[in-house]
């Protein structure tokens, strides 16, 4: 049906072992109109949007719910990944207040958090709704929420879900390697950010985030620092080159950098004071890399990376050293 079929299938499973490692009875994502607000936990368990009410109810004993309009019902069947698909024609509140009562689960899990933007899917407007639905009953009173579900979900990616991300990162080394084939000296940001669309074309991907600033491309010191999008400056002589790049193939991300000098005519080596600053930030990079460990909080991991830049003596980064990809670029919440 989807491409990503096996995959919900899989965080699915994943999903009941969690709510039993985390000692949680019931977790509801209950969301509309999902192509307007999007709550990141359906790319996880679904793999595509909803527009009426809908909620997707998972259980600690294994049962996996959905309920949903009439209209949405059939493509929810398709993922043959739910027990049941309930569809409704006029409204979900008694089908929804229905089912919740005859599992008459102790608590609640639903996708609000206070620090993890991929746990907040569910709208302040959405919570009113449920809680109006569950009037009466003492299940509002046992809502809580499902970050620690939706966190680790994410987090544990699946064979399935790996094999796909490092096909991505194939395909960007690859871009990559076309990008810096062609001579770069003298294009301007907007170019190289022309250019990479073309070269990306030749690949069946869809960049990892917004067009307009991916890749991010910064040539020389007076460009934009961050999430810039590209600008008139050109990739002059002596100086250098950064790019920020990602694509998304079979539904997961990339999101690599790679900074350049660009050479002088004549000229053979890498100025002394570049090729300091390489060696510093490798070393960085591998101190970090070799404390990535099961296990080990990624709080740890920047702090190894960060001690090695500074002990060469370079100041901070004012940023965290990486993230995880999946499904998005950005794709989970570091401890």
């Amino acid at each position: 049906m989807t491409f990503l079929q096996p995959i919900i299938q899989e965080k699915l499973q994943q999903a009941v072992d969690l709510l039993g490692e985390q000692n949680i009875d019931c977790w509801i994502t209950f969301v509309r109109e999902t192509s307007q607000v999007h709550d990141p936990a359906l790319d996880l368990i679904l793999g595509f949007g909803l527009t009426w009410d809908s909620a997707l109810i998972i259980t600690r004993n294994g049962s996996k719910v959905a309920i949903a309009g009439r209209y949405d019902g059939n493509n929810i069947r398709e993922l043959d990944a739910y027990d049941e698909v309930i569809t409704y024609d006029q409204g979900i509140a008694e089908t929804l207040r229905a089912r919740i009562t005859q599992m008459n689960p102790g608590g609640i899990a639903l996708n609000y958090s206070l620090s993890d933007p991929g746990s907040d899917g569910l709208t302040f407007g959405m919570y009113a709704r449920l809680t109006q639905m569950l009037a009466g009953t003492p299940y509002p009173t046992n809502f809580s929420s499902a970050e620690g579900i939706v966190r680790r979900l994410r987090e544990r990616k699946t064979a399935s879900e790996l094999e796909r991300i490092k096909t991505a990162i194939n395909i960007t080394e690859r871009v990559y390697a076309d990008i810096f084939a062609q001579p770069l000296r003298g294009m301007t940001e907007k170019q190289i950010h022309a250019l990479t669309g073309d070269l990306v074309a030749r690949h069946d991907c869809d960049f990892g985030w917004e067009r307009v600033y991916d890749p991010i491309v910064n040539a020389g010191p007076d460009s934009s620092i961050g999430h810039g999008i590209p600008s008139d400056l050109a990739a002059e002589a002596g100086q250098l080159l950064h790019f920020d790049f990602g694509l998304r193939h079979a539904g997961y991300c990339s999101d690599l950098q790679r900074m350049a000098y660009v050479r002088r005519e004549g000229e053979d080596g890498i100025p002394e004071n570049v090729a300091r600053t390489w060696t510093a930030c490798w070393s960085a990079l591998e101190a970090g890399r070799a404390a990535l460990k099961p296990g080990v909080q990624a709080w740890q991991v920047d702090d190894a990376a960060r001690r090695e830049l500074t002990r060469q003596g370079y100041p901070e980064y004012m940023h965290a050293f990486g993230h995880h990809v999946g499904r998005n670029a950005h794709d989970g919440f570091s401890e």
